[in-house]
């Protein structure tokens, strides 16, 4: 019988050499497209704060026009304040309320791009 070696064997284990990549035709628009799980997660966060901005500006457009009825029955012969309040006071902050959300949409389109097409 022939004699076995007295020095056990060494077993080295270090990081693999090669390390398997995603396929380069992957892309978060791919999941978009093919309407995967994913591809539905993405759509929904960017519905998600497009909504979110259409609520803000609903809200912030409810607690503005909202008292204004209220306002004008308690003020029966008011018909100039009516007027100066809608046409001039009121004109302002609607614009501004619009610029905001076009804004933030915008950005939240952005945003999704950013996301969809940077891995």
């Amino acid at each position: 019988m022939p004699q076995e070696s007295a020095e056990p064997r060494v077993v080295v284990i270090g990081a693999p050499r090669r390390t398997r990549r995603a396929p380069a035709y992957y892309r978060p628009r791919t999941e978009i497209d093919e309407q995967t799980a994913l591809g539905h997660t993405y759509v929904r966060s960017l519905m998600r704060s497009q909504l979110r901005a259409a609520l803000v500006v609903f809200a912030v457009l409810v607690l503005l026009v909202g008292p204004l009825p209220l306002l004008f029955a308690a003020m029966p012969d008011a018909h100039r304040l009516e007027w100066l309040v809608l046409g001039f006071c009121l004109y302002a902050p609607l614009v501004l309320l619009a610029l905001w959300y076009v804004r933030r949409a915008e950005r939240n389109e952005r945003d999704f791009v950013r996301l969809v097409e940077d891995r």
